[in-house]
């Protein structure tokens, strides 16, 4: 699955998330990617639960067509502090 598809599956399913994808360990990695997602939506939320929004975007794909994904999440002001 390439990054881009992974991030509009992402961005369609948290409200106004931007998210950006990439692959963890190089270009020649296929199935190991990271995803940095930015959301209001995440306001309040604990960290497992942010998890939980991003997994849940990917639901069927993470054990099929993503081998790992290493997640990281930040509310618009967290991101804008980072």
């Amino acid at each position: 699955m390439e990054p881009a598809e992974v991030a509009a599956h992402i961005e369609s399913a948290i409200p106004d998330a931007e998210a950006t994808v990439t692959r963890a360990r190089g270009p020649a990695d296929d199935d190991h990617l990271a995803a940095e997602v930015v959301s209001p939506a995440f306001e309040g939320e604990a960290l497992v639960d942010r998890h939980g929004r991003v997994h849940d975007a990917l639901e069927g794909y993470l054990t099929t067509e993503i081998h790992a994904l290493e997640v990281t999440t930040y509310t618009p002001a967290e991101y804008d502090t980072a």
